[in-house]
């Protein structure tokens, strides 16, 4: 395996450079003084900042970028053999890194490296811990996967004691990390197109786990069931969070306020103190559980991060307000997992508004097919709900499914669902209907977020 030096900047080429995980690497090494270029599909906000750091950005991908004097290339999981700029580097000979391999290589450079894992809660939790470290001023490097406002972006190089990050089970790309610390929020069914059944996942996140050191620290949460099998035997310290009394970390006496933000009781052992939070919803309780549990292992200020999870009020496209339209307002949600998304709609509950237009867009067709019936049973509880046409994302084969069928099951069931093949036919269609004090929602990884954006002139 390539392993790169650090200490001596070579020229680094990146295969899908405006990937969130990948463009945060990218920066990285250019604060290194390394000669970094990139291709990608199409320009963002995120290749335009390496840009201006001095990276150089093709749009879109040929053997002809891969220019002479490359040392080395990353690559995602979602590149694949047959892309024309890693056969180049195959038929030069070139060394080839996988995303995963890199990010676990850039862990050795720091003194504490925190990894987040779990089917949800990644990008929300990992947020929630950087704001933490940057109140208490702890000078932390980051990587979210997500914008984070108070950083600008979803990177962060700071000093070389915390690097924090999140850690994705897909292709169980986790496995090539060097954590101190890791976090796991959650264990359920997702990534179907790889792992073969749940128990295959609890397989993996147990590796994750095993991958800590005696001194290293697991926080997990303790509602995941049979979690003593992801935790027995473990050489490292555990810690966990949960719903009951049984957990180190548990909440009590909880509460919303008029906004829908939530407070509570945060018990740990003999101590008991008030918790307000900046985001909404019943499941970012737990996420914070998480966050305050890493603050106590590390000792930091009490009060100091108390103060940054009641000022956090998300990253981007995680339930991110983006705007109104007189008085209807517009949101953006990242969920694309059955779970993801009854917790968000859960949160709206606790959302002052009349009527809730949910458009939702389902994300790759094996997602789809595995949780049909788990999809409608999730979404019937909106008001409304407006089903885009499924979002491929790196499939090629529908494997007979739609996002027709989701709606279907929605009507059969008492919901009410319509199928849009066109987005102007959403936006055309939300304009016509929705009304004063009402909350169109829009849902998923893909680009439905683009609705919300044109409705709002953006």
């Amino acid at each position: 395996m390539f392993q790169l030096d650090f200490s001596k900047p070579q020229h680094v080429h990146f295969i899908g450079i405006g990937g969130i995980s990948m463009s945060g690497l990218a920066e990285l090494l250019l604060s290194r003084g390394f000669n970094v270029s990139g291709s990608d599909g199409s320009a963002s906000g995120l290749t335009a900042h390496l840009e201006k750091l001095g990276a150089r950005i093709s749009i879109g991908q040929s053997a002809s970028n891969i220019e002479d004097g490359t040392d080395a290339v990353v690559y995602t999981a979602a590149i694949h053999p047959d892309n024309p700029e890693y056969a180049e580097c195959v038929r030069r000979g070139l060394p080839l890194i996988s995303r995963a391999t890199l990010l676990g290589q850039v862990m050795k450079l720091y003194e504490l490296p925190i990894a987040v894992a779990g089917t949800h809660g990644k990008t929300t939790t990992t947020s929630m811990i950087s704001e933490i470290l940057l109140n208490c001023d702890t000078d932390p490097t980051l990587s979210v996967g997500g914008i984070l406002s108070s950083i600008g972006g979803n990177f962060r190089v700071g000093g070389d004691k915390f690097f924090v990050a999140e850690a994705c089970e897909y292709t169980n790309s986790y496995l090539e990390f060097f954590p101190k610390v890791s976090v796991i929020l959650n264990v359920e069914e997702d990534h179907l197109d790889f792992f073969k059944d749940l128990a295959d996942i609890r397989r993996s996140f147990r590796a994750f786990a095993e991958l800590l050191p005696a001194d290293g620290t697991l926080i997990i949460n303790n509602d995941i069931e049979n979690v003593n099998e992801l935790t027995d035997g473990l050489k490292c310290r555990v810690i966990s969070f949960g719903h009951d009394a049984a957990a180190d970390y548990h909440a009590e006496d909880i509460g919303y306020e008029a906004s829908g933000h939530p407070h509570y009781s945060l018990c740990h052992g003999n101590e008991k103190y008030k918790v307000d939070l900046g985001v909404v919803g019943e499941h970012n309780i737990y996420n914070s559980l998480a966050a305050i549990a890493v603050s106590d292992l590390f000792g930091l200020d009490r009060e100091k991060t108390l103060d940054a999870l009641k000022r956090f009020t998300g990253t981007g496209r995680r339930f991110e307000i983006k705007g109104r339209i007189g008085d209807i307002s517009i949101i953006d949600d990242y969920a694309h997992h059955p779970s993801e998304i009854a917790a968000t709609l859960k949160a709206m509950e606790k959302y002052p508004h009349e009527k809730l237009w949910c458009v939702f867009q389902p994300h790759t067709y094996t997602r789809t097919k595995a949780f049909l019936h788990e999809f409608a049973d999730a979404l019937k509880t909106a008001d409304t709900v407006l089903l885009a046409d499924i979002y491929a994302a790196r499939e090629t084969d529908d494997l007979g499914v739609s996002s027709k069928n989701i709606a279907d099951l929605i009507n059969a069931s008492g919901g009410n669902a319509l199928y849009f093949s066109y987005f102007d036919d959403i936006e055309n269609y939300l304009l016509r209907n929705a009304g004063a004090g009402d909350v169109i929602l829009t849902m998923g990884a893909g680009d439905v977020y683009k609705i919300g954006d044109h409705l709002l002139g953006k």
